[in-house]
């Protein structure tokens, strides 16, 4: 009577360990995709910007000394991370303790001069202070900097950046706030999906590649803390320490 029952189970048992070992197997073989695409765009950027360095290395060497050439070596410099960053996808990061505020305060410095005198920028912490956390320095810094560029389109080139920095017992917290459009709360979660984007331009990969920073290789915590339509938004940073 309970035999025909019985069967079904057992198929069914079967039908879903076939359907999470395909899963499984597809989500590797798409990371493996990605993997891969990231060291080969970091293989193919490593000669130019190495051609680069040394024209301005020559340009030096020339006389040719200007605040110019100083903030075309810092852009030389942030391409060399950001390779540096793609080489490193798909291996266990090292980490590193380091001072969040030295940190913070350097990342804001190179955005200041590459966003609109319009965008003011604060923290709520002098610059002298020390706060550590483990951290990936170059992972982290693009982390960082993501959230501030999405601040900064948020507010459309115009508005205000707080960026405030917190001590718990087990965690380093960076709450990055802007007086801009707000995000609805049922896209609070969806956001950081793959694909999702705002923008008319870009692959909306962003913060999905910040949470999994923050979340895998740090072991930590990303979130929308609060957002209101024509308001602002505060994305929420959590490192342990």
């Amino acid at each position: 009577m309970y035999f025909p029952y019985f069967q079904l189970g057992i198929i069914g048992l079967f039908l879903f360990i076939a359907y999470v070992f395909f899963s499984s197997a597809r989500r590797s073989e798409q990371n493996q995709v990605w993997v891969g695409l990231a060291k080969e765009t970091a293989h193919q950027l490593g000669t130019p910007i190495s051609s680069m360095i040394a024209w301005i290395e020559l340009l030096k060497l020339e006389g040719h000394e200007s605040e110019t050439i100083d903030e075309l070596k810092k852009d030389v410099e942030r391409l060399h991370k950001i390779t540096d960053r793609f080489s490193k996808i798909g291996s266990t990061p090292i980490l590193k303790n380091e001072n969040i505020v030295k940190v913070i305060y350097k990342d804001i410095s190179y955005l200041r001069t590459r966003s609109s005198k319009r965008v003011v920028f604060s923290v709520n912490r002098s610059e002298d202070e020390e706060i550590y956390a483990p951290i990936n320095l170059h992972l982290f810094d693009w982390v960082i900097e993501n959230l501030s560029k999405n601040a900064i389109d948020a507010i459309g080139g115009e508005g205000k950046i707080d960026i405030t920095i917190s001590e718990e017992e087990h965690y380093v917290t960076i709450d990055i706030t802007d007086n801009g459009k707000g995000i609805h709360k049922s896209e609070f979660k969806t956001i950081f999906n793959p694909g999702y984007t705002s923008k008319k331009r870009g692959w909306g990969l962003g913060l999905s590649l910040a949470k999994r920073i923050i979340k895998e290789y740090h072991k930590g915590k990303i979130f929308v803390k609060s957002s209101a339509v024509g308001k602002g938004t505060t994305f929420r940073v959590m490192l342990r320490k």
